[in-house]
């Protein structure tokens, strides 16, 4: 297998077109990735090597747009971005591809919507991998307001917010739409409360990078819930620790271990 980009096919939900890719062996253990704010399936998870990884493990690799992202439809509207929306989105995926259950990791704004997807979908999820989110899941990752304003200001240059900068050059990378993404980062990030992370009782990983000053504490969040371990990723931030070679060992050894292949 390869990087590049696979095929993508569409399905719709809540009156949504949405795009996916479904790759690796069709017979093999599925896993549903979900991608981080301003990402998509190819940016977040093909380019860094994931779909590679995981397909040669023999693993079935299913990969979201969220909506707002990618090739997916990119609503203007903020209150579709709430995270059960989007959790919605991925169950539906499973069920628009007769998957009964399957891994669910997210990485950032994906971890979220995981979380929220093992809440509110919980026959669905097989295990849960949150990457680049700790206890900023319940405790908030700080004021990103001002990155709305970075998305819809008129040039980068009238931006001198420094996390805002950021964002903005990478929506311009990936060609964006500046106004969807702006909607979503408004009303995406719902916190979940302890009570709702010790409900989640599925094995879990939770993975961040020793030098992410987004995602707060693995080990904090993993203390919350059940069956659940951290790990570090070692000298990784927020935009780097997605594609490390620890973490992608790390997962694969936790599939291992989910379904009794270690």
């Amino acid at each position: 297998m390869n990087l590049d980009p696979p095929t993508f096919s569409r399905f719709r939900h809540e009156g949504l077109e949405l795009a996916f890719f479904d790759e690796g062996d069709p017979s093999g253990a599925p896993v549903l990735l979900i991608h981080g704010f301003a990402s998509s399936a190819s940016v977040n998870w093909v380019y860094p090597g994931w779909v590679k990884t995981l397909g040669e493990a023999g693993y079935r690799v299913i990969g979201i747009d969220n909506r707002g992202h990618g090739a997916s439809d990119k609503p203007h509207d903020p209150a579709l971005y709430h995270p059960p929306s989007m959790a919605g989105d991925a169950a539906a995926l499973l069920d628009h591809l007769g998957i009964p259950e399957a891994h669910v990791m997210g990485y950032s704004m994906g971890a979220r919507i995981t979380a929220f997807m093992a809440l509110g979908h919980p026959h669905r999820v097989r295990s849960v991998v949150f990457g680049g989110l700790g206890i900023g899941m319940v405790d908030g990752v700080g004021d990103w307001d001002p990155i709305a304003g970075a998305l819809l200001a008129e040039t980068l240059d009238d931006v001198d917010h420094e996390r805002g900068r950021m964002f903005r050059s990478f929506a311009e990378q990936t060609k964006s739409d500046r106004i969807a993404l702006a909607a979503c980062i408004t009303t995406s990030r719902d916190l979940l409360t302890p009570a709702d992370m010790a409900r989640i009782d599925v094995p879990a990983l939770v993975a961040v990078g020793t030098k992410d000053d987004i995602a707060g504490s693995a080990h904090a969040l993993a203390e919350l819930m059940p069956n659940a371990r951290a790990l570090d990723i070692p000298g990784r931030d927020h935009m780097l620790a997605v594609g490390d070679r620890v973490f992608k060992k790390a997962v694969l050894e936790f599939y291992a271990a989910v379904d009794g292949r270690q």
